[in-house]
C-alpha cells in the first residue's frame, strides 16, 4: 500500500498555528531527537551559494524523518526553496508519509519563531516589523497573529521594494480589516518603532543595527542559515539577552552568532536558553518590560519532525497516495 502523500493544499487545509505551536511547546518538554546535517553548496554563475540540505531526525521511541531541502535565492520561476520530507516508523522503517517539504518548512519555521516569542515578547506589543517579503514572510507574520493577536500594525520592508508593497496588499486583502498593514522604505525609522522585528531574508551583511533597537523589543532572527550570512551587526546582539531554538543548529551555524563569537563580543555561554529549557522552565524567558530578548531561529531536523508527526496525526485519512 503506498504511504499516503500531503500536498500543500492538503497540508494548509489540517494545520493551524495555534494547535501546532501547542504541539511544538509539549514536543520540547521531550528528549530531544537524534539529528544530524549535511549542507552542501555550489555557487551559480552569480556567484550566489546554492544549497542542498538533507536533515535527518530520529525520535527516542518513536518516528524518524528526512527532509531534502534545496535553496536557490536567485530563482525566478521556481520557488528559492523546495523540498520533500519522508517520514518513516521507528518502529519497522516502513514509509509513514510523504509530505510537500517547502509547505512543511514554512510552517515549522513560522511556528519555532512564534514559540520563542511567546516566551520572550511582551504581551502588551502592538508593532509588527516584517523585514523580508519573500516566500516565508506571510507565514511568519499569521503565526505571530496567534499568539499576539492584539497586535494592531504590520509594516513590511524588503530590499526590492515592490515585493512588499505586493505582500502588504495581499495581507491586506486576506487577513482581519482592523489590522493595519504597509511597506516601508524607511528600515532604521520602521525598527524604531516596532515592539517585535522578525527578519527572514538572504542578507550577508547587517540589516538591522544594534543603535537602532528600543528597550522592550523583541527581535527575531529567521535567515543567517550558513556561518557567512547575517541580519544584524555586533552591537545588536551585544545589546540583547539572546536566546535560542536549539543550540545544535545555531551556536555553531548561524552567522549572527559565529561571527559575533570570532569578532570576541559574544560567547556561546552567553545564552540564555534554548526552547527546550524554556518549554520545560528549566530557564526563564523574557524578564523585564525593559529588556531587549533575541531568539535565533536556527530551524532543524528535529522541527520538521515534529511537524511531520502532526500533519500525519492531523491529516490521516485526508492523505492522497496521489505523487507518492
Amino acid at each position: 500500500m503506498n504511504p499516503p502523500f500531503y500536498s500543500a493544499q492538503q497540508m494548509a487545509e489540517v494545520l493551524f498555528f495555534k494547535p501546532l505551536i501547542e504541539h511544538f511547546r509539549q514536543s520540547h518538554c521531550q528528549a530531544p531527537a537524534l539529528v544530524e546535517r549535511a549542507l552542501l553548496q555550489q555557487s551559480n554563475a552569480n556567484g550566489v551559494q546554492n544549497n542542498l540540505l538533507v536533515w535527518p531526525a530520529w525520535q527516542k521511541g518513536g518516528d524518524i524523518g528526512t527532509k531534502l531541502v534545496t535553496v536557490f535565492p536567485d530563482n525566478q520561476h521556481h520557488p528559492s526553496v523546495q523540498a520533500l520530507y519522508v517520514l518513516m516508523s521507528g518502529q519497522n522503517g516502513s514509509v509513514k508519509a510523504l509530505l510537500d517539504g517547502t509547505e512543511l518548512t514554512y510552517w515549522k519555521t513560522a511556528a519555532d519563531s512564534a514559540l520563542g516569542a511567546d516566551y520572550l515578547a511582551r504581551q502588551d506589543v502592538s508593532t509588527f516589523l516584517m523585514v523580508g517579503a519573500g516566500q516565508l514572510a506571510p507565514y511568519l507574520i499569521k503565526a505571530y497573529l496567534a499568539i499576539r493577536p492584539h497586535i494592531k500594525r504590520i509594516i513590511i520592508w524588503n530590499r526590492t521594494h515592490s515585493k512588499a508593497v505586493l505582500l502588504a496588499h495581499n495581507l491586506t486583502q486576506e487577513l482581519a480589516s482592523n489590522l493595519q498593514i504597509a511597506a516601508t522604505e524607511d528600515l532604521s525609522t520602521s525598527v524604531h518603532q516596532a515592539d517585535i522585528i522578525c527578519c527572514a531574508t538572504n542578507s550577508y551583511e547587517p540589516l538591522v543595527k544594534g543603535a537602532w533597537l528600543q528597550a522592550g523589543q523583541h527581535l527575531d532572527l529567521v535567515g543567517s542559515y550558513t556561518p557567512q550570512m547575517r541580519e544584524v551587526d555586533d552591537l545588536a546582539i551585544q545589546r540583547s539577552s539572546v536566546y535560542v531554538d536549539s543550540r545544535w543548529f545555531t551556536i555553531d551555524c548561524a552567522g549572527d552568532l559565529t561571527q559575533p563569537i570570532a569578532n570576541g563580543v559574544f560567547s556561546a555561554d552567553q545564552v540564555a536558553a534554548d526552547l527546550f529549557e524554556l518549554c520545560s522552565q528549566q530557564k526563564p524567558g523574557r524578564t523585564s518590560a525593559q529588556q531587549i530578548t533575541l531568539f535565533k531561529s536556527g530551524g532543524g531536523a528535529h522541527l520538521d519532525l515534529m511537524t511531520a508527526i502532526y500533519v500525519a496525526q492531523m491529516g490521516s485519512g485526508s492523505g492522497s497516495s496521489e505523487g507518492a
